[in-house]
Order: C-alpha cells, then sequence, then structure tokens
C-alpha cells in the first residue's frame, strides 16, 4: 500500500485531498520528513517553498502543541494573500503523540483571525488535517 493511500483508508491521494494541483506553491511548516512521500504521487509544476509570502497558495501547519500553532496562525493570516488555504495538521490520539492541539483547539485559534474550516482528513496513520480559509466576506 502506498504512503497516501494508508492516510486516508480511501485510496485517494493525500495532494489531492489538500486540493495540490499542477502549479500550486506550497509552504510546509514542521512537516514530517517523509511529507512529499506522503504527497506522492505530485501533479506537475508544484512547487514547494521554504517562506511564507503572498505567493504560496497552500501552506501546510504541523503542529503539537497550543503555542506554536497560534504562532503560526497568527503569521499566516497576517503574510497570505485572501484566497491562498492553510492545512493544520495535529496528532491523532491513537497515534499517542504527547499534544495538547484537538480540532477544537484549531478552530478556537482560526475564528478569531478571520478563519473557518471546510474540510477535514487523515493525513497520515499519525496525523489528522483541518482545512482554513479567508471567511467569505474578509476575502
Amino acid at each position: 500500500m502506498s504512503p497516501a493511500a494508508g492516510a486516508g483508508y480511501s485510496g485517494t491521494p493525500l495532494a489531492k485531498k489538500l486540493w495540490i494541483v499542477a502549479g500550486t506553491r506550497v509552504l510546509a511548516r514542521h512537516a514530517p520528513e517523509n511529507y512529499t512521500a506522503l504527497l506522492a504521487p505530485l501533479p506537475d509544476d508544484v512547487q514547494f517553498a521554504t517562506r511564507l509570502s503572498a505567493a504560496i497558495d497552500v501552506l501546510h501547519i504541523f503542529a503539537e502543541q497550543r503555542a506554536v500553532l497560534a504562532q503560526e496562525l497568527d503569521a499566516a493570516r497576517k503574510g497570505m494573500r485572501p484566497v491562498s488555504a492553510i492545512w493544520v495538521s495535529w496528532p491523532k490520539k491513537a497515534a499517542k503523540v504527547p499534544t495538547d492541539i484537538t480540532e477544537d483547539t484549531i478552530r478556537e485559534l482560526a475564528l478569531p483571525l478571520g478563519l473557518v474550516d471546510v474540510k477535514v482528513c487523515a493525513v497520515s496513520e499519525v496525523w489528522s488535517g483541518l482545512k482554513l480559509v479567508l471567511r467569505k466576506e474578509l476575502r
């Protein structure tokens, strides 16, 4: 079984779940070492950035601690353009990774920034993902 197929149990490639399409500019923060393997197969011309900028289409934040996530979301809200997507991944309970983040924690941090959640998915056996976008009236 490929790494992506095991992640969501549906067989849908992770890149497709995350809406990473041809030409997408991605920034992954605190990602696991196997991140690009999880995304395989990648669409053509996907670019990986090394820093946050208005050119980013998809920001994928991996966080185990609320304080780190709060800083990352604040920076993302200030540094990204209104149509960008933010995926936040946190450890699943079954992964037994120490964390103080849940799906509700992400919402508590995101909503005051004008971000709303629109989708959830399995990223891997360890990570879940929640997609955030800027509220429609703020775009």
